[in-house]
């Protein structure tokens, strides 16, 4: 049915929103913004957050600078490699899709490409991704845009209309349908950064899941209708 699956990092594979969402809400509150866990929720996850400074500015009159988006990711990857976990099924669903796609897999996130290695090197998924981690920084346009999905299909040599793609929020939904693939929204009820299944449909998706052990079979089979 697919010639490669292209995976989304956070949320998809690890369980690093509610980290990287704290430690960014630690220093929004620093600059006066008593921004909640919710409306930070809302704001900032699936999207680059050096695309998002307008809003910050906007909320505390502090113009972002690069060095306060260094001082982030530094404490964000301190508090990462502390205590990332993997999603439940998630290695075990990988090595599966690893197999059945005979090794035309790729992650592809709107993070930092350092902020993927570290993770995925903390949860065991480093080898199987090796030279396939990709980041929509290094893109000219990070998600909702389709840019780094369409750079990953390219690197594995697929058409990513023949491509699925694995995702959790808005953003990455609505970047996997511009890039033409198969959109299967990862969608667990107990996520705090929780998409609505309608909302992840109403993106484009295809198909909602909500556990990472279902993820091989639902690729092993045609896709009719979301369900």
């Amino acid at each position: 049915m697919f010639d490669g699956v292209l995976f989304d990092c956070d949320g998809v594979l690890v369980d690093s929103e509610s980290i990287t969402n704290g430690v960014l809400r630690s220093m929004l509150h620093e600059l006066g913004w008593a921004i909640s866990a919710e409306d930070s929720f809302a704001l900032f996850v699936g999207r680059a957050l050096s695309d998002e400074t307008a809003i910050i500015t906007a909320h505390t009159g502090f113009e972002v600078t690069d060095e306060w988006l260094g001082e982030f990711r530094r404490r964000r990857n301190e508090a990462l490699a502390a205590s990332l976990q993997p999603i439940p099924g998630a290695v075990a669903a990988v090595h599966a899709v690893d197999t059945l796609m005979d090794g035309r897999i790729a992650c592809a996130s709107g993070a930092d490409l350092g902020k993927v290695q570290l993770q995925l090197r903390k949860v065991g998924l480093d080898e199987v991704f090796a030279g396939k981690m990709f980041s929509g920084m290094d893109q000219p346009h990070s998600k909702p845009a389709p840019d780094v999905y369409l750079a990953a299909a390219a690197h594995l040599g697929i058409d990513p209309v023949r491509a699925a793609v694995v995702e959790d929020t808005v953003p990455g939904v609505t970047a996997g349908v511009a890039a033409g693939a198969t959109v299967f929204g990862f969608c667990p009820p107990d996520s705090p950064a929780h998409h609505p299944p309608k909302a992840l449909l109403d993106a484009g998706a295809t198909h909602i899941f909500t556990n990472m052990a279902d993820l091989p079979a639902l690729l092993g089979r045609p896709v009719h209708a979301a369900g």
